[in-house]
């Protein structure tokens, strides 16, 4: 197992590498460092005196990739790259481009995110992998229709309505939580009950088809047959035999989804007020920095290869063939 683990670690290091360089070409070498002054300093206020002063406060004043004015080492270590792009990989993320620590900024937002995007996973999973079983369970007849009716239904309507109508319904006409806004302890359940519930419904249509489209394949095989024959209850061979065995397509987009719940939801956190790391991602869109864009970038991109990294593990605690090969 630990041989295993290590291999795949060792695979996803050219892939971090190989989003750190693209990130970084697409941030400094399609986007000059002049061209970001520009955006930040405004048309009224372009001059330029005011793109090098800007430059120079930031540490976009040296050069790309090698410093011919530098000695030694520095050659390298004295440039936009090293000191933008190399230091992500010890998760040096600097300064955002007002001055605030980028660090300090994720930390203290990954709480309000987690406080959402958690529930929402595990209420979601549970809510699905029950809706989609009986589906499964009445195969064929009204409730099963009605029920994939439903989910199509369900798939077709944008996330913005989910939210807006929420916030409408539920805040502005029967006042029963606040529309936006966030707080700590236990106050926080106020403001997170509502994203929470409008989180799990708006994600029950394409979750819950495609758990049943699983559970469905694995019922029309030889081993459902064989526990039907020997008189297993349909339930019976349900939860324990077909759950079971349609647990590693379930376990690939569940762990997989992981590295979001850090990240924040976007639309959510902006549209319900929490101050979390997709709200804080949304902001520095807008404010242009580019600083955090590009910390964000290469976070989720850490997190995303953890999230596949405990997918392959977890296939080695579901099917002990993983494991053999």
């Amino acid at each position: 197992m630990i041989g295993y683990i290590v291999r795949r670690v060792l695979y996803a290091i050219p892939i971090l590498i190989g989003v750190n360089l693209l990130t970084f070409a697409l941030f400094f070498v399609v986007n000059t460092p002049d061209d970001m002054a520009r955006m930040q300093l405004g048309a009224k206020r372009v001059t330029p005196e005011a793109i090098e002063r800007w430059k120079a406060e930031r540490g976009y004043d040296k050069p790309l990739l090698w410093n011919d004015s530098a000695d030694g080492i520095e050659r390298l270590t004295d440039t936009i790259f090293y000191d933008k792009s190399v230091r992500l990989f010890v998760f040096d993320f600097g300064n955002a481009d007002d001055g605030r620590d980028i660090a300090h900024e994720i930390s203290t937002r990954m709480g309000p995110s987690l406080a959402l995007a958690v529930p929402v996973f595990i209420i979601g999973i549970l809510v699905n992998i029950s809706f989609a079983l009986m589906m499964a369970f009445f195969r064929a007849t009204y409730l099963d229709f009605w029920g994939v009716v439903s989910c199509v239904a369900m798939m077709s309507i944008s996330g913005l309505f989910y939210i807006i109508g929420g916030q409408y319904l539920i805040s502005k006409v029967w006042h029963l939580v606040p529309i936006s806004g966030f707080a700590g302890g236990t106050d926080a359940l106020k403001f997170v009950i509502l994203p929470v519930v409008i989180g799990v419904i708006g994600g029950i249509g394409a979750g819950a088809r495609w758990y049943r489209t699983i559970f469905l394949e694995e019922i029309g095989k030889d081993y459902v047959r064989t526990a039907r024959a020997k008189g297993l209850r349909e339930s019976a061979v349900l939860f324990g035999h077909v759950l079971k065995n349609g647990m590693i397509p379930i376990l690939t987009g569940a762990v997989v989804v992981i590295p979001t719940l850090f990240l924040g939801s976007l639309l959510m956190e902006s549209f319900f007020g929490i101050p979390g790391l997709g709200s804080y991602t949304i902001d520095a869109i807008q404010a242009q920095d580019f600083a955090i864009v590009r910390a964000m970038v290469f976070l989720g991109a850490v997190l995303y290869i953890l999230g596949l990294l405990l997918t392959d593990i977890s296939y080695t605690l579901v099917d002990p063939r993983v494991r053999l090969t």
